[in-house]
């Protein structure tokens, strides 16, 4: 009990750091980042909810609830998590066929199955991402956030080209002149005083749908507690939590590479969870991390939990009382920063990478670009590229394989090197064929796999049917060399007898 009390208060002082670290170590440059977002966020916000077929406030009370929630319990500090497009599209047939109070619930739904999947450790799964993966996803979203800012460049004035310009142009130099202050925000007001006063023709926040103007307030979802509701809302809930999952988890991932942090992929997994709960209860959808307002919260300076909580925050304040002067915003701001995030996420090493890199690393790259800007789905994206990764890895290991075939005097010693699984079992029978078929056949055959691994059931079958053919032709086999993980699967699950078989490396 002595020994234990001071560890316990190191654990104590430890987990104090980190509190002050991640919420007053970067107190100035996180709140000014927090503003910058809450104003990106509020256009966003509504298109999402309008593509799930609900009023503005649905979004934007979703994006106020989340970001605050998930700075408390979150495990990626300065990450940004809203309503996002990749869960307001799976909810569209939801809201239309039963209305937005089923939408409430399978939020809530959604929140509850992440918070088990923390529990089962599902991030884990992450680990089946390869780079390849990720930097296709990334240019996806960088493409997608451009792609995205187009509806407001065609079909209108010159002064919405010349203000685009100009906020590129306040955004990539003023950090030239100084960095107290992210350019984001200041060509965000610089650009609104100069379209309030002079009057100019452009496209406003106010012109996307009507702004909330008051608080949210705690609801629960008006749908009966029945069999029949869980049937409706358990698809689209379970598509939500892994959609949502995929895209906080990766975009996690991203930041970790751009602020060379680490975090608590479980941790992020349960606050996602209890976040979307939160939402749901203050009558929002369901969201998840942004990549985009995560990139500009990062090149803004926010780098704690701070910042995070600061836009869900800045952004209710606006809501509730700057609701009117938010609406004046103008459109070609929003669109400026939009395209710097754009420029920002992607990749660009990766297009002189594509002759560096080995052919398949390339061709799992564009294939997940292309599958995410064709279908504008994250989530079948990245499984088309883990898909192609493990392919191509299969047939990569297949390849890792090699038998010798020695003749002795009174024997025939087969010297097996290499991994031993589903993909290369066709190779190892071919290449253990009949020795009746050699002009100076053995009548007693030694299998020498000392040199390889037998990873699976398809390895033990592939192994059964050598050793049984090689016996139907009058030959005494023994299989030496096998190490002990081999050996135990031989054990479970061989049908043959091993009669003769050997463990550790076999004699020369």
């Amino acid at each position: 009990m002595l020994e234990a009390a001071p560890i316990q208060e190191q654990r104590r002082a430890g987990w104090r750091a980190e509190i002050r670290n991640e919420w007053f170590g970067n107190i100035r440059a996180d709140l000014l980042a927090g503003i910058v977002v809450a104003l990106a966020l509020i256009p966003e916000a509504i298109g999402f909810a309008i593509i799930a077929g609900v009023d503005p406030s649905v979004g934007l009370y979703a994006s106020v609830a989340i970001a605050m929630v998930i700075a408390l319990v979150g495990g990626r500090p300065g990450m940004i998590s809203a309503a996002t497009a990749a869960v307001a599209v799976v909810v569209i047939p939801l809201v239309r066929d039963h209305g937005v109070e089923y939408l409430f619930a399978a939020t809530i739904l959604m929140g509850l199955i992440q918070a088990l999947a923390a529990l089962l450790r599902l991030d884990l799964l992450m680990q089946f991402v390869s780079r390849s993966v990720i930097t296709g996803f990334v240019n996806a979203l960088a493409i997608l956030i451009f792609m995205a800012q187009l509806p407001q460049l065609t079909n209108v004035s010159w002064e919405t080209y010349a203000m685009v310009a100009a906020g590129l142009a306040i955004i990539y130099g003023l950090p030239r002149l100084t960095k107290a202050v992210p350019s984001p925000l200041v060509a965000i007001v610089l650009l609104t005083i100069v379209a309030v006063w002079f009057g100019l023709p452009v496209n406003t926040v106010g012109q996307m749908g009507d702004l909330p103007d008051g608080l949210p307030s705690f609801i629960l979802p008006d749908v009966p507690l029945t069999w029949e509701t869980l049937q409706i809302i358990l698809p689209f809930s379970l598509t939500m939590a892994a959609v949502g999952l995929l895209e906080s988890l990766l975009t996690a991932q991203i930041v970790d590479d751009m602020t060379h942090t680490d975090s608590n992929k479980q941790r992020e997994t349960a606050g996602q969870g209890i976040a979307n709960v939160g939402a749901a209860l203050v009558g929002g959808m369901g969201g998840c991390a942004m990549i985009g307002q995560s990139v500009i919260n990062v090149a803004s300076g926010g780098r704690g939990r701070l910042s995070t909580f600061a836009a869900g925050a800045f952004l209710l304040f606006l809501l509730a009382v700057l609701g009117d002067w938010v609406g004046r915003v103008p459109m070609p701001a929003l669109v400026a920063v939009m395209i710097m995030v754009s420029i920002g996420t992607f990749s660009w090493v990766s297009i002189p990478n594509l002759r560096r890199h080995p052919p398949t690393s390339s061709v799992v790259m564009l294939a997940t670009v292309a599958v995410v800007v064709v279908t504008h789905d994250l989530a079948l994206g990245v499984l088309t590229g883990v898909l192609l990764s493990g392919i191509f890895f299969a047939g990569k290991v297949r390849t890792m394989f090699a038998v010798e075939r020695v003749r002795r005097e009174h024997s025939a010693v087969y010297r097996v090197t290499g991994q031993i699984f589903f993909a290369s079992v066709d190779r190892f029978t071919r290449a253990l064929g009949p020795e009746s078929a050699y002009a100076d056949a053995a009548s007693h055959v030694v299998i020498d796999v000392s040199g390889a691994h037998f990873w699976d059931i398809s390895a033990i079958g592939a192994l059964d049917k050598v050793v049984d053919r090689m016996r139907r032709n009058g030959r005494h086999v023994r299989v030496v060399g096998m190490n002990r993980a081999s050996s135990d699967l031989v054990d479970k699950f061989a049908l043959e007898d091993r009669t003769g078989l050997e463990t550790g490396l076999a004699p020369h």
